[in-house]
């Protein structure tokens, strides 16, 4: 009897290490362990919100896979769909059924360009309702979760719950909220105080994430935002002392200096992913340790593979796939 009470222990000991060493656990979340570090993930760009619902379904479905480490979805809504909290609603239902861990990165048109029946500007309200919808949980959403360290979690920045970060082998994963639309900075004065203070929680929140990357001496550090900070085209050398070299309403001005200055003193890889539109193929571009990927309209598949030099590379395979047919001719 005790030796049958003893194998039986040993049987669910065995049974319990192989599920850790699969990487599953039973509360759901995902360990993020992977032989070698090698893994992939998929960026659905803002395209296929503008496309509508059934374009964003399929793009769900088709990086979907067990290769994929988790999704970055850019924005949840098109710009001509209605800011409601229904249509909110129904997207983070939708988000929630895919398989894999997902990870929804604010874009302009859910909150920044949002207006009310009189026209006026709703973004603050707007967004304080996707956070309550889309962030209020320390994990991904989909069905299978990845652990997320999220910046609400400082009393000081309790309202940042958008901006999040998450480990997989040597990578440093982090979503920034930089809206494409020039950062929500606005010209009219005196209705900056969004922005200003947005502005704030970026700079402790890269400034942190560039610390932990250091600290934990990563190989990388991936920041995803809907808008292009520009940092391949900041000016250098003496065009980077001259005034005018940056114009005063620049709303990427602080941020794109910050990472660069941050970068600067970090030994391993910086890459940049953004949803701004792309006419070529989408490809990885470098300067020095910082690369930039536009996803613009596009859903792409990232391999991260240390024994590459580059680190990263685009999956071109999964990028004709993704493309929608060509109509016949005559129709």
């Amino acid at each position: 009897m005790q030796r049958r009470r003893f194998s039986l222990i040993l049987s669910v000991l065995f049974a319990s290490a192989c599920a850790i060493a699969g990487g599953a656990r039973a509360d759901g979340l995902i360990r993020n362990t992977y032989e070698d570090d090698a893994h992939r993930f998929a960026i659905i760009g803002h395209g296929f919100t503008d496309g509508g619902e059934k374009r964003l379904t399929q793009a769900l479905r088709d990086n979907d896979d067990n290769d994929v480490a988790f999704l970055v979805v850019t924005g949840i809504k098109g710009a001509n769909e209605p800011c409601t909290d229904k249509l909110y609603q129904k997207r983070r239902e939708l988000i929630d059924d895919a398989r894999r861990p997902v990870v929804v990165l604010p874009a302009g048109s859910d909150w920044s360009e949002c207006k009310n029946s009189a026209g006026r500007s709703d973004a603050i309200e707007r967004l304080n309702r996707i956070r309550e919808l889309f962030y209020g949980e320390p994990n991904t959403l989909g069905a299978r979760k990845l652990a997320l360290t999220r910046q609400s979690m400082s009393p000081r920045f309790r309202s940042y719950a958008e901006n999040a970060h998450w480990s997989v082998g040597k990578v440093l994963y982090a979503t920034v909220n930089m809206p494409a639309n020039n950062n929500h900075y606005l010209n009219e004065a005196g209705r900056n105080s969004e922005y200003e203070d947005r502005l704030v929680a970026n700079r402790f929140w890269l400034n942190r994430l560039f610390a932990i990357a250091r600290r934990d001496k990563l190989e990388a550090l991936v920041l995803f935002s809907e808008g292009d900070v520009k940092a391949l085209s900041q000016p250098t050398g003496l065009r980077a002392l001259l005034r005018s070299a940056v114009p005063d309403n620049d709303g990427f001005a602080e941020p794109r200096r910050l990472i660069l200055s941050l970068a600067q003193k970090f030994r391993g890889k910086v890459l940049l992913v953004d949803g701004t539109r792309v006419r070529a193929k989408p490809a990885i571009e470098w300067r020095g340790n910082v690369g930039h990927l536009a996803a613009g309209a596009d859903a792409l598949e990232v391999v991260v593979d240390p024994a590459m030099k580059s680190l990263f590379r685009v999956d071109q395979r999964k990028v004709e796939a993704a493309k929608p047919a060509k109509p016949a001719k005559g129709q």
